[in-house]
């Protein structure tokens, strides 16, 4: 495996929780390991990973039912490999960030609407 492995990060609640505890979970090829996936992302993050586990997730077994109820197509979804990345204490990667930022600037704006409402009950009070 090269260092320039695709990393797509896995974005769901879940994975924004343990991101706050400096461990980001990749979706990473199935030919992966624990230590080309630990060069990879030191390669492209340029962070310290300290711990990466991996797992392999079975697809879901699917099936669909015509209308008339006759004909039952079977199907599965693809399995998935998961990596679980753990940076050394006080290092993160900016996958997140956006959220973090974006929730910010919507306790900012709070903050504003209550010092507006705290001034118009003095006004009213007067």
């Amino acid at each position: 495996m090269s260092k320039t492995m695709i990393l797509r990060p896995r974005m769901s609640e879940k994975t924004y929780a343990q991101s706050q505890a400096q461990t980001y979970v990749f979706v990473v090829p199935k030919e992966a390991n624990k230590h080309s996936v630990a060069r990879a992302v030191e390669a492209q993050f340029e962070v310290t990973v300290t711990n990466v586990n991996i797992l392999n997730q079975k697809g879901k077994a699917k099936r669909t039912v015509s209308k008339g109820g006759r004909r039952v197509a079977k199907g599965s979804q693809s399995d998935v490999k998961k990596a679980y990345v753990t940076l050394s204490e006080g290092q993160s990667l900016p996958i997140f960030e956006a959220i973090e930022e974006a929730e910010a600037k919507e306790e900012k704006i709070n903050k504003q609407v209550e010092k507006a409402a705290k001034k118009a009950e003095k006004k009213e009070k007067k």
